[in-house]
């Protein structure tokens, strides 16, 4: 199997990919921005070089004017071109004749006297090839200077500039009529080193090249320095994995890099949430085992014992069926059905069941008066007064968990109350929160055993009664699963017990 084929590097892509992304954007874009701002503020350069450039040549035109300091002193008819003009003109001329007296006058114009100022001198020495210049006469012939440049006509003393590109260089000329020793005249500059012009070639080469290498090694560095920083990451993913469903202990956070160790600890609490909760479950199916041992061995004596009978009515025996064994079997039966009904209760009041599903508004005073119309043949048979003090009362919860709690709180009330005495049901709203109580006038609950009693088949040892343990464990579930818990005071005649539950301010 090859490198790109692991599972691990596979499932590590989408991660990695993301994170690569979201940097790569985070980094180039001020990348990009830093490129747009570096090219404009490159632009702006180059219009303040080319601005200067413009000053110079503005300076520096009156100046070639100033450097012609004598016209010629021969006359134009003077010349022999001139000569021949006349003399063709007498004789009569051809079209030939004509073009060659044209450009013989052309040659032959009288070329004024040149003095070149320093500054004009300099300019164009500093950037031979780069430079020209050119004197025309205001009919625009060329009189001295590169013959390259073309002719240019202002119609103002004002000075005109111009673009041009000559043998692959842009020119930046400038155009200007001046009075000078020879007369007006149009004096031309010519400059080719303009920084404006050739921006676009400067900014490839100087800002968009260099930092377009620099993005590309960006973004391989990025690459590169997400996988090796994430490293230690995808190493806790696989130590994850790699754990069997019940280790459960914490990982090492000294060994992760600061940035995972919050994760970490959370996971390890995590854990530790799971860890415990498995253990409670561990805890409970020992429990419900050892406590479901007694009442169904129980039983099996129980059934033992009339098929022993039964056998003996086969073999011609006299019927017998004690009444003490049909009371036995019927009570392990009922111990064995109330003890299966309390587990089922007890696991359905589990905090984290209850947790999904949502609340509603409930009705305490018709949920008391429903249970304790449940309870009423019970309680006359115990001989005791089961009464009710009910309030006009209503909170938010799940009414199938509220009905179990107070169902198991007068089961309680009523199993462990001797025989002529009372147990009231109460609800109503104290100090702004509902609550729901049962008290009774019965021997009540030691304060050192009230927190115990609350424990999953935990009973006070000596107590009479039959039950199981659970009545107010499924109680105490049931209100934390309503985010409160059972109270447990004295009742208030001095004797007895009061379990109450208090609810959040509706």
């Amino acid at each position: 199997m090859t490198a790109a084929d692991d599972p691990a590097d596979t499932a590590a892509t989408p991660l990695m990919g993301g994170l690569q992304r979201r940097l790569l954007l985070l980094l180039l874009f001020p990348f990009g921005m830093l490129v747009l701002v570096g090219t404009w503020l490159h632009y702006q350069s180059a219009g303040s070089a080319a601005l200067q450039q413009d000053l110079l040549l503005a300076k520096l035109a009156p100046m070639l004017g100033d450097s012609v300091v004598a016209a010629a002193s021969d006359a134009p008819d003077a010349t022999p071109a001139g000569r021949r003009g006349r003399s063709a003109a007498a004789g009569g001329e051809t079209a030939a004749d004509r073009a060659n007296r044209a450009a013989e006058q052309a040659l032959a114009l009288p070329r004024p006297v040149l003095l070149l100022a320093p500054p004009v001198v300099e300019f164009l020495t500093q950037t031979a090839g780069a430079t020209g210049y050119s004197i025309s006469s205001i009919d625009g012939q060329q009189l001295l200077g590169d013959a390259w440049l073309p002719p240019m006509m202002p119609v103002t003393r004002e000075p005109e500039f111009i673009s041009l590109t000559q043998g692959g260089v842009t020119y930046r000329v400038i155009a200007q009529r001046v009075y000078t020793a020879a007369g007006e005249l149009i004096v031309q500059l010519a400059d080719g080193s303009d920084a404006r012009q050739q921006w676009a070639g400067t900014v490839l080469s100087s800002v968009l090249l260099p930092n377009l290498v620099l993005m590309a090694v960006a973004a391989v560095w990025v690459r590169w320095a997400v996988r090796r920083a994430l490293r230690p990451l995808m190493e806790l993913k696989t130590a994850v994995e790699q754990r069997s469903p019940r280790d459960l202990s914490p990982l090492a956070v000294q060994a992760t890099p600061t940035e995972v160790q919050p994760l970490v600890q959370s996971l390890n609490r995590l854990f530790a949430m799971v860890n415990a909760q498995a253990e409670a479950q561990r805890r409970f199916v020992a429990d419900a085992a050892h406590q479901l041992r007694t009442p169904i061995a129980g039983l099996q004596a129980q059934v033992e014992a009339w098929g022993q009978a039964a056998r003996h009515i086969e073999k011609g025996g006299a019927m017998r069926l004690p009444v003490e064994q049909v009371m036995r079997l019927r009570h392990a039966c009922r111990r064995t059905s109330q003890l299966a009904n309390q587990l089922l209760a007890l696991s359905r009041a589990d905090a984290t069941t209850a947790a999904s599903q949502a609340m509603q508004r409930v009705d305490l005073r018709a949920l008391c008066e429903a249970v304790l119309a449940q309870h009423l043949d019970e309680a006359l048979a115990r001989h005791i007064d089961l009464g009710l003090d009910a309030q006009p009362a209503q909170t938010d919860g799940h009414e199938w968990l509220l009905r179990e709690l107070l169902i198991n709180l007068v089961d309680n009330a009523l199993r462990y109350t001797p025989a002529h005495s009372s147990v009231t049901v109460r609800c109503g709203v104290k100090d702004g929160q509902p609550f729901l109580a049962v008290e009774d006038n019965g021997p009540g609950i030691e304060p050192a055993e009230r927190a115990r009693v609350l424990q999953r088949f935990y009973r006070v040892p000596g107590t009479q009664a039959e039950g199981n343990g659970l009545g107010l464990a499924i109680a105490d579930e049931i209100a934390r699963a309503h985010a409160t818990q059972l109270q447990l005071e004295p009742a208030s005649g001095g004797q007895g017990l009061r379990v109450s539950v208090l609810f959040k301010r509706g």
